[in-house]
């Protein structure tokens, strides 16, 4: 048996934002496949020279790559969706704070999301609602 639900797929993205998350996306999804170690050194890497990403700044770029991916949209493309996120603020020179962890409540269930200030970007949850295990966070002057 089914259970029937929409997905929120956010309208009103440029097109040159799709164009580019579009192309990040490609990045992710290959970035995704990759042991959750060699993300993190990945990740690491890219985010030098950025600076932190505002909450609208990481917001519109999650909202580009929903608006791309059905996939990334849906609850399962969470790994994809974030790193996505990630990619396309760095293209703008901003950095979020990347996460991975687990539900702090029952059920069990890992996810990934990006946080700016310590609060979650668009995840419909509280701050707390997960536990993080791995964070890639901007470089505190957006050098290093």
């Amino acid at each position: 048996m089914t259970t029937p639900s929409a997905l929120h797929r956010p309208t009103g993205v440029p097109l040159t934002r799709k164009v580019a998350a579009r192309f990040v996306l490609i990045a992710a999804l290959a970035l995704s496949l990759l042991p959750p170690r060699r993300i993190q050194a990945v990740l690491e890497v890219v985010r030098r020279g950025a600076v932190p990403a505002s909450a609208a700044q990481a917001k519109s770029a999650r909202d580009a790559i929903c608006a791309v991916s059905l996939f990334c949209a849906g609850p399962r493309g969470c790994l994809p969706r974030s790193l996505g996120t990630a990619l396309l603020c760095r293209l703008r020179g901003t950095w979020p704070t990347w996460c991975t962890g687990v539900r702090v409540v029952p059920p069990f269930t890992a996810h990934a999301w990006v946080e700016t200030d310590g609060h979650l970007v668009d995840e419909g949850v509280p701050d707390d609602y997960f536990a993080r295990l791995m964070t890639v966070a901007p470089t505190d002057r957006g050098d290093q």
